[in-house]
């Protein structure tokens, strides 16, 4: 359906060079100039970063992802795999004259590579049918242990045509049963590869211990997608393959690190018996066994990626707080110390053997580059200029705002401004509200929310009760109270907004994707005076989540448990959008993929046809691609201009 013409927005396809886009304001093809980059992995020596980078190519509309190294003294960038367009996980060689990678080539699955450094070509060692998923270098340096799934039931004769399977705590888009994934260990020059692993459960990740003698698994009862909520954590001896579990304190398959001094393994947790909905801990468990510490008792921040420093008596561990990123050093005793990085976002940290730490930071006005620093009291240093071109432009001022909100909350947001704001004059406002809801809005770089701020909009992403920023009460107040509470604390600051005189209350409009598609739907349903909304992946319907997603019956863990038990439908039925949508009058833009594992597109259908049928104005746009947001670049393009320009011919013409 279609209402109206859409008003001119600053969507063009720029053409414009490095040297002329000096000034200009962030504009729609700007989102192929983002270089994204993962993994960054420091050498043994400190001298060198190896980094996954990701550039687009909407041409062929893919992604192509090589290997680079960076070097630590001058910041020189060296592509490491010309040629390779699907490079993945990469790692150093304990020596650091090889680096191991995976990669897909042509039409086969993934798999294991070696790079000498010293000179020759990679080198593929695995010879995985399904492909490799995970891989870790075992401490000498001679082999490796990876994952991969199981292969199949083959049935023969005419019961090769019967392609029925079993139902488990599976996602409803599965074609064929669910297949476990296994532990194998294969020789670093390649060669045979070893069954480590069998049986119904499946394998979610693996560290070595430092005598290469055992390995730390976690593993979850069966392969189902839901049943990761179910994970725990065990050793494996190689040699005997006696096992014992080490952990049994569930969780989505955070794994084990082994500390350098090989006695203690630090893993994550959660706070609370319903995962997710309460902030991570890092828990330090003896490998010879004994009772688990919960070391980041003290820090009531959703706190993960645990990284041991040298000498084994601390760990480097991050996570967000209030609107920004950050980093602590966690001693096995004693309270924890707060890094200040200045205004950097840091993520995907790795430390190595020194204590050098390498890290992927986002500052407000710039998008992700490779930092490095000499250890955890040095400051970091930007290591790259990969996004040099976007840190160019002009683009919108990045506040946080903080309000008093209900039930005796202190909440805060983020504020991106246009790039030319003047103070005292009124915009139209945009939310643009994060998903989760265990999430978190910070001051690092987006670029969907400075698109918007390119179009004279003021965008504010606020943080909402099941945000991860501010700790176990804040986090865990989601439970059972979905869609109210957070949409108490959201109109809260709008109304701080407000009054503060920054906002156009003629037009504004409300998106977000997957939850926060739900809030938009919670939101529009619920309040009145938006003069647009964008619910891209909405959850609107928990009985579906429930019974039809891939985390599936994880949401149970914050609806007070299973709808088909002790009457409880009624509550999912009540937090779900769609029990208000017949109250929804917002002109409302609905997108999804057909193939979305975590938010069916059902429920998306389910909103089309109540606004539709209530003579609401909608349109619903659908991408026959997987995912939970579309996988390539060009449907990735097509989301955020529709996105922008439903909301921009909603609006109308500025004035």
């Amino acid at each position: 359906m279609r209402y109206g013409m859409a008003w001119s927005v600053v969507l063009v396809v720029g053409t414009a060079t490095a040297s002329a886009a000096q000034g200009r304001r962030f504009e729609l093809n700007d989102l192929g100039r983002e270089v994204t980059l993962a993994g960054p992995r420091l050498s043994p020596d400190g001298k060198t970063v190896a980094v996954v980078v990701t550039r687009v190519n909407y041409a062929d509309n893919r992604f192509e992802r090589s290997l680079a190294l960076v070097d630590v003294a001058t910041g020189a960038v060296r592509e490491l795999t010309p040629g390779r367009r699907n490079v993945g996980q990469a790692d150093w060689s304990p020596s650091g004259d090889r680096i191991a990678f995976i990669d897909r080539e042509a039409d086969r699955p993934p798999q294991l590579f070696v790079l000498p450094l010293g000179g020759g070509e990679a080198r593929r060692v695995t010879d995985a049918k399904r492909g490799i998923g995970a891989f870790a270098w075992r401490p000498d340096g001679r082999a490796f242990a990876y994952l991969t799934e199981d292969d199949p039931v083959e049935r023969q004769g005419e019961e090769r045509h019967n392609k029925s399977f079993e139902v488990g705590d599976n996602m409803y888009l599965d074609q064929a049963a669910s297949l476990s994934s296994h532990l194998w260990t294969v020789p670093a020059d390649g060669g045979a590869a070893t069954r480590v692993t069998s049986g119904e459960r499946s394998v979610m990740s693996v560290n070595w211990t430092p005598d290469g003698g055992s390995v730390v698994l976690s593993v979850k009862p069966r392969p189902h997608s839901g049943e990761n909520i179910n994970a725990t954590l065990i050793v494996r001896e190689l040699a005997s393959g006696a096992e014992r579990v080490l952990s049994d304190r569930r969780g989505f398959g955070s794994g084990g690190t082994v500390s350098p001094d090989g006695r203690s393994v630090a893993s994550v947790a959660s706070r609370g018996a319903e995962i997710g909905f309460h902030p991570g801990t890092i828990l330090v468990t003896p490998l010879a066994g004994g009772p688990s510490v919960d070391v980041t008792a003290g820090v009531d921040r959703n706190v993960g990626n645990p990284r041991w420093l040298p000498g084994g008596r601390s760990l480097l561990v991050s996570g967000p707080d209030l609107t920004r990123l950050r980093a602590w050093v966690q001693p096995l005793g004693g309270a924890a110390r707060r890094l200040d990085w200045g205004a950097v976002d840091p993520s995907d940290l790795h430390v190595n053997e020194a204590g050098a730490i390498t890290f992927i930071g986002r500052e407000p006005n710039r998008p992700a580059e490779v930092f490095v620093a000499a250890s955890v009291d040095g400051a970091p240093r930007r290591l790259t200029d990969f996004n040099a071109e976007v840190a160019g432009l002009r683009t919108g001022r990045i506040e946080t705002i903080t309000w008093q909100g209900p039930d005796g909350f202190t909440q805060n947001g983020v504020i991106t401004y246009p790039p030319d704001h003047q103070p005292g004059r009124k915009y139209p406002l945009v939310l643009s509200i994060h998903g989760g809801p265990m999430g978190t809005s910070s001051e690092g770089w987006s670029a969907p929310n400075q698109l918007m701020a390119a179009q004279g909009w003021i965008v504010f992403s606020p943080n909402y009760r099941g945000s991860d920023n501010m700790g176990d009460k804040f986090q865990s107040a989601v439970i059972n109270d979905a869609g109210a509470g957070p949409g108490k604390d959201v109109m809260s600051g709008v109304e701080a907004l407000k009054a503060r005189g920054l906002v156009d209350e003629t037009r504004m409009a409300v998106s977000g994707w997957s939850y926060g598609g739900y809030m938009t739907a919670w939101l529009t349903a619920h309040y009145q005076g938006w003069k647009a909304a964008v619910a891209g992946a909405a959850v609107t319907d928990w009985f579906d989540w429930y019974n039809l997603a891939d985390m599936n019956v994880w949401a149970g863990l914050g609806l007070g448990g299973s709808p088909w038990k002790n009457d409880n439908a009624m509550n999912y039925w009540r937090q779900s959008p769609m029990a208000y949508a017949h109250q929804i009058r917002t002109p409302t833009l609905i997108l999804s993929t057909t193939g979305d594992p975590r938010v069916t597109v059902t429920q998306s259908y389910k909103l089309y046809h109540a606004l539709k049928d209530n003579g609401t104005p909608v349109q619903f746009i659908a991408y026959p691609v997987g995912g939970h947001f579309p996988p390539d670049p060009v449907h990735q393009r097509d989301v955020r201009r529709r996105w922008v320009e439903w909301i921009a011919r909603q609006f109308g013409p500025s004035t």
